[in-house]
C-alpha cells in the first residue's frame, strides 16, 4: 500500500464536524466524508437528514459504509504528522483541552472559553466570526483560577493591602485606594523574602533536634519516675484492691436480697391469683350449666348461692415494683471510698508528700491585691487582718469587699507546691484562685467561679464546692501543704505534720493563670484569730 502523502495538510484528513483526523471515517451519498460516531450523532440531533456540507436533503437516513480507502490513509497521516511536529504533550507543557485520546501541546488559551487549544481545534478561533473576538494568550493552566471572579479577567496585578492577586477591573472598584502592583513584581519580592526563609530552615531544624533530644530525655526520666512509681505503688494497690473486692461481693450481696425479696413478693401474689383463676373458673362452669336447667325449682335453689361471686381481692391496686438499686451502687461507692481514702492516707501520705514537695515554689503576697483591712510582712510571707480599713489608692487588683490577698506569682502550666502555716488559727481559707476571679461585689467561692479552697472555722474543716465537703478536722492541724498539677487539672490538700492527704479536687479545668490564694479571716475585739497565716519554706524530711 502507498504511504500517506506527507505534503497533504491535515484538513485533507480531518472531520469537518469534529475537526480531528477522521476517526472511522464513512462517506454520505453525496460524496462526502465523516467520522462515524461524528455524523451519527449530527443526525440524532436533526428534524431532517441532511448533509452537513453540503445541506443535500435524504429522505430517509443513509446507511452508512465505511470508507476504507480514506480510513487507512487518516490513521497513517496520524501517525506521521504527530511524529513530525512533535506536538505530544510533554511535562511542562500545557495541554490541549478539545483533545480527546492523545492530547497535543495548547498554543492558545482562551480567556473566554476557560480552554486551551492545539494548532488544529484552535481553527474555529481564526475562522468563526463570533470566536474571532475571544482574547488568546499565550497557553496556560489552571486557566480558571487565573481569572478573576467577580470581572472575569485576567489577574495581572497584586494588591499589597489585601494580599490578593486582583484584575485591571478591581483597581477601579474595591481596591482603588490600595497599593498595586504587577505580579512579577510582587513574586520578585516573595522571592526575596522565601529565600530568607529558606535560610532560616537549617537553624529551625537543628532547634528541632535539639527539641527532640529533650523529649526523649523527658520520656527516659519518665520512665524512671514511673518505675519507681509503681514500685511505690504495688503495696498500695494491692491494699486498695482487696477493698475494692469485698465492696464488690457486698454490692453483689444487697442487690440480690433485695431480688430475692420481690421475687418472693411476686411468687405469693401469683400463687394467690391462681387459686382465684381456679374458683372463678369451676364458678363459670357452674353459672354455664345452670344456664341451660329448664327446672324451675332446681334453677332456684342453685341460683341463691351462685349469684354472689366468691370473695377476691381488687387488684386494680395491687402491683409488683421492681425493686429500686437507685443509691445502692452510690452507698457502696462512698463506702469504698471512705474505705480507700483510710488505706491510702495510711500506706503513701508520707511517700506522697515527699513528692509533691519536690515541686516547692518559692510566693509571695502581692500587696496590691490584698483588702485594705490586710496586714502585709515586710517579706510578703505573712499575713493578718490589721483590724483597720486603710485609705490606698484605687487597683482592679485590689479586693475591695473580702479580706483576701493572692501571691505576686501565677502558674499556667506544670505543677507547684506551697505549705502555709495556720497554728492557733480559728478560721481561715487557703488554696489558688484563676487570676481573673470576680473581686468586686458578692459572689460564692466555688470551682464555678474559679476558686479551688479549704476554709476552716469552729464548725469544721469543708473544700467549698456546691454543695460543700465536709472533710475530718484533723486535731493539731498547724500547716496545710497545696499541690497543683495544672495540666492534669487537680488540686490536693495536706497535713504537713501529720503527713497525710485531706482532700483532691479532680478533674478541674484551669483555663487562666492560678494564683495562691489566702484569707486570715477576721479576728475579734478578744484578739481571737489575730495570728497571721505564713507562707513556711518546705522542710522535706525522710
Amino acid at each position: 500500500m502507498a504511504t500517506a502523502n506527507t505534503s497533504w495538510s491535515e484538513e485533507n484528513f480531518s472531520c469537518s464536524i469534529c475537526l480531528d483526523v477522521f476517526n472511522n471515517p464513512v462517506t454520505t451519498t453525496c460524496g462526502h466524508n465523516f467520522c462515524r460516531t461524528c455524523i451519527t450523532k449530527f443526525w440524532d440531533e436533526q428534524v431532517q437528514y441532511k448533509c452537513p456540507v453540503c445541506n443535500k436533503l435524504f429522505n430517509k437516513r443513509p446507511d452508512l459504509k465505511v470508507n476504507t480507502f480514506l480510513s487507512e490513509l487518516a490513521a497513517q497521516f496520524r501517525t506521521t504528522i504527530q511524529v513530525k511536529e512533535k506536538l505530544f504533550v510533554e511535562q511542562a507543557d500545557v495541554p490541549c483541552d478539545f483533545c480527546t485520546g492523545t492530547q497535543l501541546k495548547a498554543v492558545k488559551s482562551s480567556l473566554e472559553c476557560f480552554m486551551s487549544f492545539c494548532q488544529t481545534h484552535l481553527e474555529p478561533h481564526q475562522r468563526v466570526a463570533r470566536l474571532q473576538k475571544h482574547r488568546l494568550v499565550e497557553p496556560m493552566d489552571r486557566l480558571e483560577d487565573r481569572m478573576c471572579k467577580k470581572h472575569d479577567r485576567l489577574l495581572e496585578l497584586f494588591c499589597q493591602t489585601e494580599q490578593v492577586c486582583v484584575c485591571q477591573f478591581c483597581i477601579e472598584g474595591d481596591h482603588r485606594s490600595h497599593p498595586v502592583v504587577p505580579l512579577k513584581e510582587e513574586y520578585e519580592v516573595k522571592t526575596a523574602q522565601l529565600g530568607k526563609i529558606e535560610a532560616e530552615v537549617p537553624q529551625m531544624i537543628q532547634e528541632r533536634k535539639q527539641k527532640i533530644k529533650e523529649i526523649k530525655d523527658t520520656v527516659e526520666l519518665s520512665s524512671k519516675d514511673a518505675d519507681r512509681e509503681i514500685a511505690d505503688g504495688g503495696q498500695v494497690f494491692t491494699a486498695l484492691i482487696g477493698c475494692v473486692e469485698k465492696c464488690w461481693d457486698d454490692f453483689k450481696q444487697t442487690v440480690q436480697e433485695k431480688l430475692k425479696s420481690t421475687e418472693k413478693q411476686a411468687y405469693d401474689l401469683v400463687k394467690e391469683l391462681e387459686q382465684e383463676l381456679e374458683d372463678l373458673t369451676n364458678r363459670g362452669s357452674e353459672l354455664k350449666q345452670l344456664s341451660h336447667t329448664k327446672d324451675h325449682l332446681h334453677f332456684l335453689q342453685a341460683f341463691r348461692s351462685l349469684k354472689d361471686p366468691p370473695p377476691t381481692r381488687d387488684w386494680t391496686t395491687v402491683e409488683v415494683r421492681p425493686p429500686s438499686y437507685l443509691g445502692t451502687l452510690r452507698r457502696s461507692l462512698d463506702q469504698l471510698e471512705e474505705t480507700l481514702n483510710m488505706e491510702m492516707k495510711k500506706l503513701r501520705g508520707a511517700a506522697e508528700l515527699k513528692r509533691v514537695q519536690q515541686y516547692e515554689v518559692d510566693v509571695i503576697l502581692d500587696p496590691e491585691t490584698a483588702h485594705p483591712r490586710l496586714t502585709l510582712s515586710e517579706d510578703g510571707k505573712q499575713v493578718h487582718d490589721g483590724g483597720v480599713v486603710k485609705i490606698l489608692p484605687g487597683n482592679p487588683k485590689r479586693f475591695p469587699w473580702y479580706i483576701h490577698v493572692l501571691t505576686r506569682q501565677s502558674f499556667s502550666s506544670g505543677r507547684f507546691y506551697f505549705e502555709v502555716q495556720v497554728k492557733d488559727k480559728t478560721a481561715w481559707y487557703l488554696g489558688v484562685a484563676r487570676e481573673s476571679i470576680n473581686r468586686i461585689g458578692q459572689f460564692i467561692v466555688t470551682p464555678e467561679t474559679g476558686h479551688w479552697l479549704l476554709y476552716c472555722d469552729n464548725n469544721g474543716l469543708v473544700f467549698l464546692d456546691d454543695p460543700v465537703v465536709r472533710l475530718p478536722l484533723r486535731a493539731e492541724l498547724q500547716k496545710v501543704g497545696v499541690f497543683v498539677d495544672y495540666d492534669e487539672g487537680l488540686v490536693s490538700f495536706y497535713d504537713v505534720e501529720a503527713r497525710v492527704h485531706i482532700y483532691s479536687a479532680t478533674g478541674c479545668t484551669f483555663s487562666d493563670p492560678l494564683n495562691p490564694f489566702l484569707c486570715p479571716g477576721s479576728h475579734d475585739h478578744g484578739g481571737n484569730n489575730s495570728v497571721p497565716l505564713i507562707i513556711s519554706p518546705v522542710n522535706q524530711t525522710d
